[in-house]
């Protein structure tokens, strides 16, 4: 045995020695606390989540939309130059302050019922959202299930592989006292001491497939620390599958999901074309508004006397120019108040505003046409979900029946095998046979075996498989 190979033994060794110190402190974890663990970490279904978080909030605003709308807006400011003055319209070249404020009402009447279709529409995606975290949370539970047994196939393997071992180390040790006694043929001891290293190869096969096992099912469930798993809770039926793959595609077609979901998505796709009709429909709706406005140069007069003022101009009597007069009337003026201005320059305004596109560039033609489109590729996305899981249920189904037969007719390999091997076993150890013998009896009750472990977990995995597309919950005691 080479350099290389003893260090890689010693590696792996010392690494079940700490592994196992370790193990002592990891908790086993059951098939259904794997799948309670994967539904609260698993990254795949949080984006599913809030993708349906989305739809919901999508769905809300669009019940809100059928209600009022209603805005207000104030504005104040200072104005320097000529400018007009807000409360009389006249040109004025003075610092002023302005001030406006403004509620407005807007109720829609009539759209072509755009704003209840998309109301619709909006709900059916939301309930297509829902179906489709359904779907992720069935995927995953499959997921889970499969890499869980995965992880078990994958132990048992490494489990042969080691009593493999056993058995070649014992038959060493028999040999290795006929060498030292120089009885028998020492080309037997030389084999044996291949197959042994052979068989710590196969070891370090099965531990690296094992340890991958583990990783995809830590992956799943989002986890860092090693998983060790506890099959207490894993029913292991070898009855006969009796389902036909007709039957199985008929359950999953009223129980799964994702065919739930992919409807919804067709009929929300539907009222999608209604919403984009309306634009062909006029909009009416009310409309009202309170406005109001302040000016810095609002004043008010208010008399308080007259008084006699040269008028500027003259009329002459007897050769002498007198000058014209008269009486004005004297103001006092007031600024008034920012609140009477708010007060006195209220005003309201109410009407029906009708509103009909008469040209857009055949933009709402257009629009029709894509919602139409959108109809038929998730139609096209119904039916191809149906072929393609009717087209896996088959294959599934097949493979079922196959790992079935291939388990009952291994069976007895195992059990014709395990009468060739012993025989050969007392013969060899007796010099009665010869080494190939002996180590073809052995290789192929060995390899029977893992063949046996592999097509157990084989049909076990497609009879979930099944089970997930009927839509059943995999049974678990």
């Amino acid at each position: 045995m080479s350099l290389k190979t003893h260090v890689s033994i010693a590696f792996f060794m010392i690494s079940s020695v700490i592994g196992f110190s370790q193990n002592e402190t990891i908790k086993n974890y059951t098939l259904n606390d794997c799948i309670s663990i994967a539904m609260k970490n698993n990254l795949d279904l949080k984006s599913s989540i809030l993708s349906a978080n989305t739809a919901k909030i999508n769905f809300q605003q669009s019940k809100a939309n059928v209600l009022p709308s209603i805005s207000g807006s104030y504005n104040i400011g200072v104005n320097s130059g000529r400018s007009i003055n807000p409360f009389t319209n006249d040109f004025v070249n003075q610092e002023l302050t302005f001030s406006n404020a403004r509620l407005g009402l807007d109720v829609t009447v009539f759209n072509g019922f755009r704003l209840i279709n998309s109301w619709k529409q909006q709900r059916l995606n939301k309930l297509a959202s829902e179906m489709e975290i359904e779907e992720a949370k069935q995927n995953l539970i499959l997921n889970v299930t499969l890499a869980y047994l995965q992880v078990l196939n994958s132990r048992d393997v490494l489990e042969l592989a080691k009593k493999r071992l056993e058995a070649t180390n014992e038959q060493l040790k028999r040999q290795d006292d006929l060498f030292k006694e120089e009885v028998g043929n020492p080309a037997d001891y030389a084999d044996m001491i291949g197959q042994r290293s052979m068989d710590e190869t196969n070891i370090l096969t099965a531990q690296s497939a094992f340890n991958n096992a583990k990783l995809n099912l830590m992956q799943l469930l989002n986890l860092k620390e090693e998983v060790l798993i506890n099959m207490s809770d894993v029913l292991l039926d070898f009855e006969n599958y009796e389902a036909s793959a007709d039957e199985v595609f008929r359950d999953a077609t009223q129980n799964l999901a994702t065919f739930k979901a992919r409807e919804l998505r067709v009929k929300a796709a539907k009222k999608g074309v209604s919403v984009a009709k309306a634009q062909f429909t006029p909009e009416v709706s009310f409309f009202g508004q309170l406005n109001t406005n302040y000016s810095s140069v609002a004043e008010t007069f208010t008399e308080v006397g007259s008084s006699i003022e040269e008028t500027g101009d003259f009329v002459t009597i007897n050769s002498q120019d007198v000058p014209v007069l008269t009486n004005e009337t004297q103001f006092e003026a007031e600024r008034i108040s920012y609140q009477d201005q708010f007060d006195n320059n209220l005003n309201t305004v109410v009407g029906v505003s009708v509103n009909l596109t008469l040209f857009d560039g055949f933009r709402a033609k257009n629009n029709v046409a894509l919602e139409k489109i959108k109809v038929q590729e998730s139609l096209i996305a119904l039916e191809r979900t149906q072929q393609e899981i009717k087209n896996a249920i088959e294959q599934v189904h097949f493979d079922m029946k196959a790992a079935y037969k291939r388990h009952q007719s291994l069976l007895n390999q195992v059990e014709a095998f395990k009468e060739s091997y012993r025989v050969n076993d007392i013969r060899f150890n007796s010099g009665a046979s010869n080494f190939l013998a002996y180590i073809t009896s052995k290789n192929n009750l060995d390899n029977a075996k893992t063949n046996l472990a592999n097509a157990k977990y084989e049909y076990l995995l497609r009879v979930k498989i099944l089970e997930y597309y009927r839509g059943n919950v995999f049974e678990t005691q």
